[in-house]
């Protein structure tokens, strides 16, 4: 598989509806965007239906306005069994503004993918080919490992009635 089939990028220009009053645009857009984003690229690897799961590092670095063109991206990183897990980034750019283009959210998306039936689904399997894309692969498994056990402490101390994910 090819870098073309593990990534995806939209774009758009930021509108006075996706905004408040003193013309930012709210998070909640931009979250939607990212959310688009990582299903869309989910859709394209796995050729099936997928929902999301987890949103992960969610980290908004600077503020994007009315009249910004935002370039959503979103880069597998990562597959389980059933999962993919989806590094989506957010650039914003003035385009009245020379060299204003910059990261203006960064987030790890877990989507699981659907079979007809609506019932988890295996997911073709991911191997990093780049030194970045291994590093990526590293940092999700570890941080994978981290919440597992996280959530099995949490379940010893609430009972075991958690839903898993």
């Amino acid at each position: 598989m090819n870098e073309e089939d593990r990534s995806l990028t939209l774009t758009m220009i930021m509108e006075p509806r996706q905004a408040n009053i003193f013309g930012n645009i709210h998070g909640g857009e931009i979250m939607r965007l990212m959310d688009t984003t990582a299903g869309a690229t989910a859709i394209k690897y796995v050729k099936s239906n997928v929902v999301t799961a987890r949103v992960d590092e969610l980290q908004f670095l600077k503020p994007i306005h009315i009249g910004n063109f935002v370039t959503s991206t979103g880069t597998i990183v990562y597959t389980g069994n059933t999962s993919i897990e989806i590094h989506v980034t957010v650039d914003a750019e003035d385009l009245r503004r020379p060299n204003s283009k910059g990261r203006a959210i960064e987030a790890f998306f877990t989507l699981v993918a659907l079979d007809e039936n609506e019932r988890p689904t295996r997911v073709p399997s991911f191997a990093p080919g780049t030194e970045r894309e291994k590093a990526m692969y590293e940092h999700v498994k570890t941080r994978r490992e981290f919440d597992r056990k996280r959530h099995e402490e949490a379940k010893k101390h609430m009972g075991g009635s958690e839903r898993e994910v």
